[in-house]
């Protein structure tokens, strides 16, 4: 039997045992994967990355989420006393594993969050990412919805404390398939700063297909940051999807260090005027790793703003992609939407593939977008090497350089430096 047909009968076993609000959505989820499929490289959205070889070896899929013996702390984040940690195991929340420090933070299992005062919020927004992520992996997750989260804050509530999210997979009993689902509501004024990174234990393999919903309401502020540098036996499709359903802001930061392959799909869609949005994103690669960021800003109402700016280091036989579309509608008259991507090879076999796109409806607007390709500054490492610097040293501060206007967006100081240690410690530093 292969691993796909394995999964389509997992998923409706839990169908038929699992009968609760969410059902439904189990149901038309696993009905579009059977329809889907898994992505081939003839799918153009999928053109660079192979995901269908994931599917070659057998998963535990229904492995132990329980555990919380202290492995999955080495993971922890930077004044983790202080934060708000929620722990997700083999793709399903643990709540003994997880602290919540704040008044006004609501977390909830989604399921009960479907049938109680947050019914209508659930079912408004859950699954509203399937409308732009067109292939079976999105659906995937919604077919096995269960030890799903809903994350909540009250309405004129700012969250003092960030919100640490760790996506661990437990691979000692052999090869794992995770799949993690969080819906968040942000009310109406309300701030929070949210945080996922992720970690594997165990030297088996590990794929993790993960989807994060957001739902920003009118004058809300989101902070979102993601840190990626999982082992090389880590695979990850990872979706956040922001839904601005009022004048709000969202400030995005992605950084991807390692992993087999990393697939991250960013959306903003704007429904209400005077929404703002920025998404940052670093990969800095080396062996053979595999990052691709695919990204969609949806311009629906006018006088929004969106800024998105991404870099890539790649060395060794790595390779990038960078997919970046953003979609003017025809109401949504002057706007100002910006996109760049920046690339550095340090290796003859690395290679990156870039393709950002703008679709304009709309007739008054600004619009920019742009991509280089290119070698590390020769001028500069001259420059560099003649003032007495080595040419290990010289290498490490021009990168250090051209990563640093993405860190210095990471506006937490203590995440920031965290991540600084991770870039300086790739460059030997």
């Amino acid at each position: 039997m292969s691993t796909i047909t394995t999964i389509k009968d997992k998923a409706q076993q839990l169908g038929a045992a699992t009968q609760d609000a969410l059902q439904p959505v189990r149901a038309a989820a696993l009905a579009a994967f059977n329809q889907l499929g898994v992505p081939a490289v003839k799918h153009e959205e999928w053109k660079y990355t192979r995901i269908s070889q994931l599917f070659n070896q057998p998963y535990q899929l229904g492995v132990d989420h329980t555990n919380t013996d202290a492995a999955w702390q080495a993971f922890r984040l930077p004044e983790y006393e202080t934060a708000n940690e929620l722990v997700f195991i083999n793709g399903v929340y643990n709540a003994a594993a997880s602290t919540v420090r704040s008044a006004g933070l609501i977390v909830l299992p989604l399921e009960e969050a479907a049938k109680g005062e947050y019914a209508q919020v659930v079912n408004k927004n859950l699954g509203h990412s399937g409308k732009y992520m067109k292939d079976g992996i999105n659906a995937l997750n919604a077919s096995f919805l269960v030890g799903a989260v809903f994350i909540g804050v009250n309405r004129s509530t700012e969250i003092e404390h960030p919100v640490y999210i760790y996506n661990i997979t437990d691979g000692r009993a052999g090869n794992v398939f995770a799949q993690p689902r969080t819906l968040v509501h942000v009310a109406a004024n309300a701030g929070v700063v949210l945080v996922e990174t992720y970690g594997s234990i165990g030297v088996a393999d590990h794929f993790t297909n993960q989807v994060m919903e957001v739902v920003v309401e009118q004058d809300a502020r989101v902070e979102y940051y993601k840190i990626q540098n999982d082992s090389n036996r880590s695979s990850l499709v990872s979706t956040t999807h922001f839904r601005q359903v009022g004048k709000s802001y969202v400030h995005a930061v992605t950084i991807s260090l390692n992993g087999v392959m990393v697939r991250n799909n960013l959306n903003m869609v704007m429904e209400a005027e005077h929404c703002d949005s920025n998404m940052f994103g670093l990969y800095f690669t080396s062996d053979s790793c595999h990052v691709d960021n695919h990204t969609i800003v949806d311009n629906a109402k006018p006088h929004c703003l969106s800024n998105e700016y991404y870099k890539g280091i790649l060395d060794g036989s790595s390779t990038g992609v960078f997919n970046g579309k953003i979609f003017v509608q025809q109401d949504a008259q002057k706007i100002n939407a910006f996109q760049s991507n920046k690339n550095i090879l340090l290796s003859d076999s690395a290679n990156v593939y870039t393709k950002p796109q703008l679709e304009i409806f709309a007739d008054d607007v600004k619009c920019s977008h742009g991509c280089t390709v290119g070698r590390l500054d020769e001028e500069g490492l001259f420059y560099l090497r003649s003032r007495g610097v080595t040419e290990a040293s010289a290498k490490s501060l021009l990168l250090h350089a051209f990563a640093v206007d993405i860190l210095d967006q990471i506006r937490h100081d203590a995440l920031r430096a965290y991540v600084d240690q991770l870039i300086s410690e790739r460059l030997g530093a």
